[in-house]
């Protein structure tokens, strides 16, 4: 369907597969599902990361009561933060003012 759609689109897409792919018949995953998902799926950004406090509270959040269940909305909120405090953001925008 976004065969034609921009870069930023087939991302967001990518992603909404990839949760869906993951995700029970009610469209949730558990906590530690997600866990599971981004730490298999996401590990480039956050490989190096388990120092960092806001690294740390992510994760722990997930630790807590497991089973519970999140949403697409909640999940898309886990990966922007992760994204957003990794190290691998840097060197993209490093990249990026080095050309």
């Amino acid at each position: 369907a976004l065969g034609k759609g921009s870069d930023l689109e087939k991302a967001f897409a990518t992603a909404a597969l990839v949760y869906n792919n993951h995700a029970d018949p009610e469209g949730k995953l558990s906590k530690s599902e997600a866990k599971s998902l981004l730490q298999s799926q996401f590990w480039h950004f956050i490989q190096g990361q388990e120092n960092k406090p806001k690294y740390q509270e992510i994760i722990s959040s997930l630790d807590e009561e497991s089973e519970n269940k999140i949403d697409f909305e909640d999940f898309m909120i886990l990966l922007v933060s992760l994204t957003l405090m990794s190290d691998l953001l840097q060197e993209i925008k490093n990249v990026k003012t080095s050309k």
